[in-house]
């Protein structure tokens, strides 16, 4: 299905804020000086690449399995969808708790399906924990020489996986165009006539993109501004660290077990916040809670960019501190701030297990009407809310691309300088 493949898609923006440095050396060389060096000793490429290429990634290819791990283990579109009479624990929560509305079951599962999640993702931080960059202000990045044959083989390599996502994409919008797959394969367009199909109609899909456009703007702010508290501030160094490892774990937390946490919590009268269940912003709340690490990361790494002298500077001068972070800390980050806007727009139109238990028959959205559909027998309809998902992404990354380059030019002009 589209929502499972745009989600995929963006797995690499997950898999990126995991992948370390390169490990330590006892000599401080550049990568293009490891490889000369090999070179001169008259190493074959395939020593050089076990010796070399291999020694230097090892951390991020640690770290990559972990997080490939973390993300399958805890997935639930996927199985739910294609998976048949093949049980997972994702799947199994699901019919716990909306099958037979179970929730105690329900939350006994999602601890088992919590502990080698977070197991994975502990191992994770430790093995990051260790890396040291071998990479000194003097490092020349290095750049291979061009070999045709070595080119040839890797472009036929990288079109034979390209040529099979294009693909899936094209088999499920023809699946989007028939009238009944896969029985009559005439073209039309009654699979968009959404209102006539379960799933909450072109509703749902007008709900997502709402939900989506709060999610990355309200998400933005409160992600860069807590990572601005993080990395920026000098007091209060015991809280700081506290917010930094509780903005980590919800990497580590499956969206079915963070869904299910929060019906315990808000679904309470006697809560406050009780007033919120079932509405918009719940849904907010929980996508931006349930993509908020990688986020963070993001945020801090712009962060870590900018020297603290620009505070000290700011303070001798007598400037406020609003000041500073309007003027500088922002546009200087405004990169990482659309990139994260992005990914969070995106994540929040694709998601399904963080919202499946916490939508309302007011607040349906286009990727449960996808699983609604699905579990309905209607197949092609469900095809065609996909790809209502996947071009709306496709054009708010052709939109946020557009806007990128024109906002950038304007405030990262010194960078050129």
């Amino acid at each position: 299905m589209p929502r499972f493949m745009a989600r995929s898609a963006l797995s690499s923006d997950r898999f990126s804020s995991h992948f370390p440095m390169p490990s330590s050396s006892s000599q401080r060389l550049s990568d293009s000086r490891l490889y000369e060096a090999a070179t001169s000793l008259r190493a074959t490429s395939w020593r050089t690449f076990w010796t070399v290429t291999i020694p230097g990634a090892r951390y991020g290819l640690i770290s990559a399995t972990f997080v490939v791990f973390n993300l399958v283990i805890t997935d639930f579109g996927l199985p739910k969808v294609i998976g048949g009479q093949f049980n997972v624990l994702a799947v199994d929560i699901y019919k716990q708790v909306i099958g037979q509305q179970n929730f105690e079951m329900g939350a006994v599962v999602s601890v088992v399906l919590v502990v080698p999640a977070i197991l994975a993702f502990a191992i994770d931080r430790l093995v990051q924990s260790k890396q040291v960059a071998q990479l000194s202000a003097r490092s020349v990045p290095f750049t291979p020489k061009p070999n045709r044959r070595t080119d040839r083989i890797f472009l036929a390599y990288s079109s034979l996986v390209a040529l099979f996502i294009v693909s899936l994409l094209a088999v499920c919008q023809f699946a989007a165009l028939v009238k009944f797959w896969p029985y009559d394969l005439s073209l039309s367009l009654n699979n968009y006539q959404f209102d006539k199909m379960d799933g909450g109609g072109w509703g749902s899909y007008f709900n997502s993109i709402k939900m989506a456009l709060l999610t990355a703007v309200i998400g933005t702010s409160v992600v860069f501004f807590g990572a601005y508290l993080v990395e920026k501030s000098n007091g209060f160094r015991t809280g700081r660290s506290l917010f930094q490892m509780f903005a980590m774990l919800p990497m580590a937390i499956p969206g079915m077990v963070l869904g299910l946490a929060y019906i315990f919590f808000f679904n309470s009268p006697s809560n406050p916040l009780h007033v919120i269940y079932g509405t918009m912003a719940i849904l907010v709340i929980c996508t931006v809670t349930h993509f908020y690490t990688v986020s963070h990361l993001t945020a801090v790494t712009a962060l870590k960019q900018i020297d603290r002298e620009f505070e000290s500077v700011s303070a001798s001068l007598k400037q406020p501190t609003l000041k500073l972070f309007a003027r500088v800390t922002v546009p200087v980050c405004l990169p990482a701030i659309l990139d994260i806007s992005i990914y969070l727009f995106v994540n929040a139109m694709t998601t399904v297990s963080a919202v499946v238990f916490l939508y309302s028959p007011k607040t349906s959205l286009a990727s449960i009407a996808v699983l609604n559909m699905d579990d309905a027998g209607d197949i092609a309809p469900a095809a065609a809310m996909g790809m209502m998902i996947f071009y709306t992404n496709a054009a708010a990354r052709v939109l946020h691309l557009i806007a990128s380059k024109g906002i950038l030019k304007r405030t990262q002009a010194w960078r050129t300088r």
